[in-house]
């Protein structure tokens, strides 16, 4: 790896640092209130895809102990063999979730911590999935910076990358591939300092 991470970097550093980053993660479930808000009053059995679902907990398994069907996307092979271990109510598909076609709808998505270790562009490129993977009505949870940039942060003893876009643009795509944002909460102190938005697919576009 170079000095600096990259986006390209991320699945050969999830690789390696699977176990460390299984054990360590931090199971609070500080996530929650995004997790009601997401579900809201809905009753258990929702499908959900959870993209860049690491080990699965705490989120996933929440999620199944709720009662909800969840499936688990992640391009790094060692994270979905921790979810085996952890969450193994959950599916678990290994792809890369660029590109992703799984040809079924969901009624949750989330994109929870993963998304934002994608390229600007590769973000960009994956509001398309996002809606071709939400059924009508269904809600999108998704982490970002607060602002347009890059850093680094870290994963065990590895260095990774992280990147985001400005805020606008990020409503502009959602609007622009049929979600209606419910709230943007930027480094909310209830979330960890986590920047999180919700959205709602509504099933056409619109203009910004």
């Amino acid at each position: 790896m170079s000095t600096r991470p990259g986006p390209d970097d991320i699945l050969p550093t999830y690789e390696v640092e699977a176990a460390q980053w299984a054990a360590t993660r931090n199971r609070s479930l500080w996530e929650e209130p995004a997790l009601q808000a997401c579900v809201a009053d809905r009753p258990p059995g929702l499908r959900v895809l959870d993209l860049g679902c690491g080990s699965g907990q705490p989120i996933a398994a929440w999620l199944v102990g709720r009662g909800d069907r969840v499936t688990g996307v992640d391009g790094a092979a060692a994270m979905l063999a921790e979810a085996a271990a952890r969450v193994p109510e959950m599916r678990r598909v290994h792809r890369d979730m660029r590109g992703l076609a799984l040809g079924q709808t969901f009624d949750i998505l989330l994109a929870f911590n993963s998304f934002f270790h994608l390229s600007p562009t590769d973000q960009e490129g994956m509001f398309p999935i996002f809606a071709a993977h939400a059924a009508p009505g269904a809600r999108l949870l998704l982490t970002t910076g607060p602002a347009a940039g890059e850093a680094v942060g870290t994963v065990g003893r590895s260095p990774v990358y992280h990147a985001s876009l400005a805020p606008e643009a990020y409503r502009r795509l959602l609007m622009s591939h049929g979600f209606d944002v419910i709230w943007f909460r930027p480094e909310d102190a209830a979330l960890m300092g986590h920047s999180v938005w919700l959205a709602r697919y509504t099933g056409g576009p619109r203009d910004a």
